[in-house]
């Protein structure tokens, strides 16, 4: 069943790109139409506190910040669906209109703000997901400060992991890097800065094989390949950057993707290949990811999309 009015904007997802692409979009009488998706409020709802947000000068916890992200884009009379996204047909022509399915029915649309986010790949061990925000993250520059002058470990052998680790060594006591191969794969420079760390502490071909601690995270056992030995480690903090997985999988084929699947925008703006189709927040970044920018590029959008329908 299709509804019948054509929107001038549908915002698919409700992290802070979503919610702050549909405040603007309200603001210039977009009568925006937000779809939740399966995690509403997006990752931050996993994060305990937030304490880098502008604003907030004593922090705010995760589901209270995204709790009044959504009462604020209410408050502009945002009509907020509870439901999943599970399919798209974006037209290919200037000024057409775009189809997008949820369970039995369909809205049309002249603009499409795609703000899906991006999950971050897991270990796939036990404990994992249930100590996440408890000592388990996937941002250090979000949640290293928790962990000020206490030991923490660095899960990847990539740029991230190794980003991660270089901020993490000035704030914290010891920083553990464990690599599952005998490389890195990050950039030479990076890897010069880590090698001089009298903090760091490097373990080549080495995994996790275990998370210690049942309310918050007190170590890990570690398994070395080469030396077929384990040992256990006690840590405050686990940093996983193993890499992340876009949600962009109902826009293959559809949109132009980079070769991890990210939506390609135009330098310096939201558009992407098709007009009147927009990308916020962390679907079309791989290399900030945080609230702050995923807040930014949402205004963008709306602003995007608003000049997008009155040119």
């Amino acid at each position: 069943m299709a509804l019948k009015k054509i929107q001038d904007c549908v915002i698919i997802g409700s992290g802070p790109a979503g919610y702050s692409a549909a405040i603007y979009a309200s603001r210039a009488d977009l009568n925006p139409i937000l779809f939740e998706g399966t995690q509403p409020g997006g990752q931050l709802t996993t994060t305990t506190s937030i304490d880098n947000y502008l604003g907030f000068p004593v922090g705010i916890d995760g589901i209270n910040f995204m709790q009044n992200c959504k009462k604020q884009a209410e408050r502009y009379n945002t009509k907020i669906i509870n439901q999943s996204v599970i399919n798209v047909c974006l037209s290919n022509k200037n000024r057409g209109i775009h189809h997008i399915f949820f369970e039995k029915k369909c809205i049309n649309s002249r603009g499409v703000i795609i703000a899906t986010g991006s999950n971050p790949k897991l270990l796939g061990i036990q404990k994992e997901k249930k100590l996440i925000g408890l000592g388990i993250s996937f941002c250090a520059t979000c949640d290293g400060f928790f962990h000020k002058d206490k030991d923490v470990a660095v899960v990847g052998g990539g740029d991230t992991a190794l980003s991660d680790t270089n901020y993490l060594s000035k704030i914290c006591k010891k920083v553990y890097l464990i690599v599952r191969k005998n490389y890195f794969k990050a950039s030479k420079i990076l890897q010069s800065y880590i090698l001089k760390k009298k903090n760091v502490k490097i373990l080549f071909c080495s995994q996790i094989t275990k998370i210690i601690g049942n309310n918050f995270l007190e170590g890990i056992k570690i398994f070395n390949h080469e030396k077929k030995t384990n040992i256990t480690i006690l840590v405050n903090g686990l940093f996983i950057a193993i890499g992340h997985i876009p949600n962009t999988e109902i826009f293959k084929n559809q949109l132009d993707l980079d070769n991890k699947g990210y939506i390609i925008v135009k330098k310096g703006s939201t558009i992407t290949n098709k007009p009147g189709v927009f990308a916020a927040g962390d679907v079309q970044d791989p290399n900030y990811r945080q609230a702050i920018t995923s807040a930014g590029t949402g205004c963008m959008a709306a602003l995007d999309l608003e000049k997008y329908l009155i040119s």
